[in-house]
């Protein structure tokens, strides 16, 4: 097969040879090999579900076949693809211990059992229907910036679950607004989304200033939150006094984190150095507390068999943790930063950016970046904005961060959080269940687009 690709490439396509990278190449064959490849790779992740191929395995294929037609036909300077392809790992490599460390902490928090914590608290306190999908929707705003979209959404999902069984109408209006908060709260905080954390790491946006978005995305959190509580019972549902102690050493674990999240700012902000290192740092900290809770442990009657006793199972196992991390998640952030890449290497980004941001101008077109995060997921349609690097105001930077992170609420498809939903929540969540509410995730998110520009104007200057 693959032989058969690079002979199409090469053979009878005399334009595939070009000398230079500042050519442009999207009218040319090698172009179109290229687009169709990206594409096609593409489909396959859109029809995950239907196929059930984890989204990473087309993209890193995908990648690997875009650069190949790319180096088989270059003639030019033989560094150049090296080069490029060196320069994309090293945007992935700090993309990727980044969330590793991240995730490897919420993996550990976990399993120390804050969130089952949460949830039974929430449960046992008798509060109504109505009262659980405000808590729920609100948990779900603020857990988002620390957190991110997708973690808050299943954590929060199996609260609705567990309290909302004999309310199928509860559940699913639940699931949307846990949705769009977490996509919300993500948008404000570098940490949220994807999409914020690129654009922090890239110097764009300072940390601090990612919180001049926290009332537009409360108006985008707010505004469909209102609307859909007017449908939800004001009954209670039946009380459950399930008890669920946290494990030894909980507490310390969300101060670690909390620790690690003020070394990577720190590192950013004072030391100017890549935000990973603080979080390997952090990574750092978990890993010798774990050692620690493993040669301390005291017995208690709440231990399973041979729980702590050491050369058999630990109570805290970090590298497990690590092995726990989203790798399909990782890898296909991988596959699609080299397929972008690849895009922008013979000159499609290029091209976007003048027709988006040249010929529309940056707020029409960021407007419209939002809307197409909701049938395209935000991480290629950020990373693709990012390789453009069009000049913009900070205002039109965060405009653009804004609507990437919450224009995926707009579809039950169109964020990882929605997707994840849709999956755990199965029967009660549904595609069409949220798109008959989509009227008022729009309202809201064109409310928050109006509000950024109100709060935020000074940003728009410069």
């Amino acid at each position: 097969m693959l032989k058969l690709l690079l002979a199409s490439a090469s053979l009878g396509l005399p334009s595939l040879c070009f000398a230079n990278t500042g050519q442009d190449f999207t009218h040319q064959p090698l172009g179109f090999i290229v687009l169709a490849i990206f594409i096609l790779s593409y489909l396959c992740v859109i029809f995950e579900e239907q196929t059930h191929i984890k989204k990473s395995l087309p993209v890193m294929l995908g990648a690997g076949l875009i650069w190949i037609v790319i180096a088989a036909n270059w003639t030019g300077d033989t560094n150049a693809v090296e080069h490029a392809v060196k320069h994309y790992l090293l945007e992935y490599g700090e993309l990727l211990l980044f969330l590793l460390v991240a995730m490897t902490y919420v993996n550990a928090i976990t399993e120390r059992g804050i969130f089952d914590a949460l949830r039974v608290w929430l449960v046992s306190k008798g509060f109504s229907y109505r009262q659980l999908f405000w808590l729920t929707g609100f948990c779900a705003f603020f857990l988002s910036p620390v957190l991110d979209n997708l973690t808050t959404a299943l954590v929060l999902c199996a609260v609705l679950l567990a309290v909302g069984k004999d309310n199928p109408q509860f559940i699913s209006l639940g699931a949307i607004n846990i949705v769009v908060a977490a996509n919300a709260g993500g948008a404000f905080s570098p940490f949220g989304d994807i999409t914020t954390l690129m654009v922090w790491q890239k110097g764009l946006v300072e940390f601090w200033t990612f919180f001049a978005l926290f009332l537009p995305s409360l108006v985008n959190f707010l505004v469909p939150a209102a609307c859909m509580s007017l449908a939800i019972s004001a009954q209670t549902p039946p009380s459950n006094n399930a008890d669920n102690p946290l494990r030894r050493g909980a507490w310390i674990v969300l101060g670690l984190f909390i620790v690690t999240i003020s070394l990577a700012v720190s590192f950013h902000s004072f030391l100017h150095l890549p935000p990973f290192l603080g979080m390997m740092t952090g990574l750092a900290l978990l890993k010798f507390y774990g050692y620690y809770l493993s040669h301390t442990h005291i017995s208690k009657h709440t231990d399973t068999a041979h729980y702590g006793q050491l050369g058999d199972i630990h109570p805290f196992d970090s590298f497990k943790f690590v092995a726990q991390a989203e790798w399909d998640t990782l890898l296909f952030f991988f596959g699609v930063i080299m397929c972008v890449g690849g895009l922008g290497f013979v000159g499609y980004l290029d091209l976007a950016s003048h027709l988006l941001y040249n010929d529309l101008g940056a707020t029409i077109a960021n407007v419209l970046i939002g809307m197409l995060s909701a049938v395209v997921d935000n991480i290629p349609v950020m990373v693709a904005v990012l390789q453009m690097n069009p000049e913009m105001s900070i205002g039109q930077w965060l405009l653009v961060t804004l609507t990437a992170g919450v224009g995926g609420s707009l579809l039950s498809v169109g964020s990882a959080a929605g997707v994840a939903m849709m999956g755990q929540a199965k029967g009660y969540y549904t595609f069409f269940s949220h798109l008959k509410w989509s009227w008022a995730i729009a309202l809201g998110y064109a409310l928050s687009i109006a509000c950024h520009f109100v709060v935020n104007k000074a940003l728009f200057t410069g």
